[in-house]
């Protein structure tokens, strides 16, 4: 537990035999959400056939699927259903998406919470989905059998029919939900022992259909946070201090904002949860003139204890930390390194870097907040539903049961909005002055007040023998710990050295698949930066930074050995040990493209180069296996300009081909941003970039070309969303001293450090 939030998780429920229930439409259970009275909008009409929390069918034939996931514009909504589709034998027209509740009967069937990331959400529950679609065919074959008098073994569904050839004899799914005859239930075990269908026997996994959500986001009937309109409902802008975290209000001066038309009360926040401090809320009958007043109002504050932190002196400390041998846990401890460097050929080290970054999705932060008698509804969208509205009822003081979140579409996302700052304030201003209340942020309120992704520092070293060979390898990875800050032990990973959790999200990505006998990684948590720059997860999460690390480092040892940077991953990736399977997935991937780029194929012109780098993002567990080899041409002037990006990924079961390849080729684009403009800086305790004048992401006019290689070989199905962020910056990295013989160490790069470390 640290200092930003307190214990508001509400307790956790097994749900898993409810949420794979099937056929009985049993709705009716009483168990916290479910309990509340007023809630009859989340139930199925008695004349819809539900069979599986996940999904419904009605009487006119429409399967409509209940998605437990934040769909941010990645799609997941209409994964879903095509995985429910396939094993189901709906035909694609008749699938529709809903957007699930806080209801913990929507939780995630692996992780027993409704969380959005880490690449997670097709990996995680294509199986359950599909269970759920092969479950609800069974029970619909069962039922038109009855209504046929034939045998259900000889029934043949598709496209939503059900037939019998024989006799020539069909039912549609409408038909058959309307007789009612669909009765069948399933025990967990029986729906565990169902017979999926193989990869070759797919129809419609794999088939680039029409995305469910893009005419209601085209039409402007899909709903947003941003547009949610309530009878009555008064508009909140918010007050920020100009410190990031720690500051308190000391007072409030409103006079010149009851001068405001319709302003209706300044709040100062009081947030028992300790997700925001030193704020205050203006709420007036408009947003624009909410604006106006939360300007007029005069605010003195206590600035705090990190009221003169900075982003220089956050990394002092993290370098301070990291030369104390008694700093962090261990995440890896294979063999002795120390004892290795001792009789190596050659050791290598080096420190690595990257900024604090912002999210800045293009839907500004917000929420709505009103309450119903004893009942708090929340209208947002959110990657986090469990945490969020425990935080809601933190915020409240009320018991979490008594929270209804109404999940809505998100415009962007990328981790951001897996915390609830942005209800906080909503639901204080809500509660103050008793009308629901629509909290914006402006653009300036969520860049300053981002839980961004950390500061990092990296210390390496690494040890080769005579013959050049990777023998030892120490990585000390240092920063803020933005997991341990949500509060939930679960969440913590046990440090191998016994020392206690540590946040295994810091670190991930440095447990590569490379064999390398002596290997330690050490996960440092830098309190300064923790306390004073409250971090969150940013698209990729720590492979960002860990592979920025090791692939640079890797590309270092090879250019001190006089060995190929790519063939000399090929030999580590031997497949020993631990990494068996692992390693040669990974293989493989950096050999298609290879091929695909032409890497090593042609003399580039003076000044271009070619770098290459490879990843097993996001976690070990849950690798998706990702390669890329990017082109750069390098000025005199430190200028770089990147000319293409060529990813490979190894994505198991493509469920879209066509939404996997958007995924990747964004997720290479986000990495670019990352690794050559994006910085946000610390200053007197406050982040100095407040809009896209001073914060500057990738623009259209810097764009490469992007070339994917999609290897979909029927294995279980890995996620895409996130891990191509990873491995760009390091094969930009790796180009550039190709292309130069700069070689840097810091994100993002810029002309300056590349011209400096071509000096040197």
């Amino acid at each position: 537990m640290n200092k930003h939030i307190k214990a508001v998780t509400p307790e956790t429920t097994d749900l898993s035999r409810r949420s794979f229930l099937v056929g009985t439409a049993a709705t009716g259970l009483v168990l916290g959400y479910a309990g509340v009275p007023g809630i009859g909008e989340a139930l199925a009409a008695p004349s819809t056939f539900e069979p599986s929390v996940w999904y419904a069918i009605a009487p006119d034939g429409l399967v409509t699927v209940t998605c437990g996931k934040a769909d941010m514009g990645q799609h997941i909504a209409s994964t879903m259903a095509q995985i429910v589709a396939e094993e189901l034998g709906a035909k694609w027209s008749d699938m529709r998406v809903n957007l699930a509740s806080n209801d913990p009967k929507f939780n995630d069937p692996v992780l027993g919470a409704q969380i959005t990331g880490g690449s997670w959400s097709t990996m995680m529950n294509f199986e359950a989905m599909s269970r759920a679609g092969a479950a609800g065919r069974m029970a619909l074959t069962e039922g038109a059998a009855a209504s046929m008098g034939v045998p259900a073994s000889e029934l043949v569904v598709r496209d939503s029919v059900i037939s019998h050839p024989k006799s020539k004899k069909q039912m549609s799914f409408a038909d058959v939900v309307k007789s009612g005859k669909a009765t069948k239930t399933f025990t967990p075990d029986e729906l565990k022992a169902i017979k999926l269908k193989t990869p070759d026997q797919y129809t419609m996994i794999g088939v680039s259909v029409p995305q469910l959500d893009i005419p209601s986001k085209t039409n402007g009937t899909a709903k947003y946070g941003i547009d949610v309109m309530l009878p009555g409902m008064a508009y909140g802008a918010v007050v920020t201090p100009p410190v990031r975290f720690g500051a308190t209000v000391k007072s409030v001066d409103d006079s010149a904002a009851k001068k405001v038309p319709g302003f209706i009360k300044a709040v100062t926040l009081d947030d028992k949860t300790g997700t925001t401090s030193g704020w205050v809320v203006a709420v007036a009958a408009t947003y624009a003139n909410a604006k106006k007043a939360a300007q007029a109002l005069k605010i003195a504050y206590d600035g705090g204890p990190n009221a003169k932190v900075s982003s220089q002196s956050l990394l002092d400390e993290a370098m301070r930390l990291q030369k104390q041998e008694d700093s962090g846990q261990f995440f890896v401890k294979d063999g002795d390194p120390a004892a290795a460097f001792g009789s190596a050929a050659k050791v290598l080290e080096a420190e690595y870097t990257t900024s604090i970054n912002i999210h800045a999705p293009m839907e500004p932060m917000n929420a709505t907040a009103e309450f119903k008698g004893d009942i708090l509804h929340i209208y947002s969208g959110n990657q986090f539903a469990t945490r969020s509205g425990a935080i809601a009822a933190g915020a409240a003081g009320i018991d979490p049961k008594f929270v209804v979140m109404h999940q809505m579409w998100l415009g962007g996302g990328f981790g951001r909005r897996l915390d609830a700052d942005m209800m906080v304030p909503a639901v204080q201003a809500a509660k103050a002055i008793g009308k629901p209340v629509k909290v914006i942020y402006t653009r300036e309120n969520d860049m300053t007040m981002d839980f961004s992704r950390p500061l990092t520092y990296q210390k390496v070293k690494a040890g080769v023998d005579g013959d050049g060979k990777l023998v030892a390898l120490s990585h000390d990875v240092v920063s803020a710990w933005p997991t341990e800050r949500w509060g939930i032990p679960d969440f913590l990973t046990p440090s191998v050295d016994k020392k206690g959790p540590l946040d295994s999200f810091t670190v991930n990505g440095a447990d590569f698949f490379y064999t390398v006998p002596n290997h330690h990684v050490r996960a440092i948590k830098n309190e300064l930066a923790h306390n004073a720059t409250p971090s969150g997860q940013l698209r990729s999460v720590a492979p960002g930074w860990t592979f920025w690390a090791v692939e640079s480092m890797i590309d270092e040892i090879a250019a001190a050995t006089g060995k190929d940077p790519a063939q000399f991953r090929i030999a580590l990736l031997d497949g020993k040990g631990k990494n068996d399977g692992g390693a040669q997935r990974l293989r493989n991937t950096l050999l298609a493209a290879m091929g695909l780029s032409g890497y090593g194929t042609r003399q580039l012109p003076k000044g271009e180069g070619m770098g290459v780098a490879c990843v097993s993002s996001q976690e070990r567990a849950t690798a998706s296996w990702t390669a890329c080899v990017a082109h750069v041409a390098v000025a005199p002037s430190g200028e770089v300009t990147v000319k293409k990006l060529t990813v490979a990924t190894d994505v198991g079961t493509q469920v879209h081909p066509d939404n996997i390849r958007a995924q990747v080729e964004g997720a290479a684009l986000w990495g670019l941003s990352l690794a050559m403009y994006e910085k946000a800086t610390l200053k007197d305790g406050g982040i100095e970039q407040t809009n896209f004048d001073s914060y500057t992401p990738l623009r259209m006019s810097q764009m490469p070309e992007v070339a994917v290689a999609v290897i979909a070989n029927g294995e279980k199905a890995t996620g895409v969303g996130e891990p191509a962020v990873t491995v760009v910056a390091p094969a930009i990295g790796n180009a550039i001293f190709n292309a130069s013989g700069a070689r840097v160490r810091a994100l993002p790069i810029t002309a300056e450090a590349v011209k400096g470390a071509m000096k040197a």
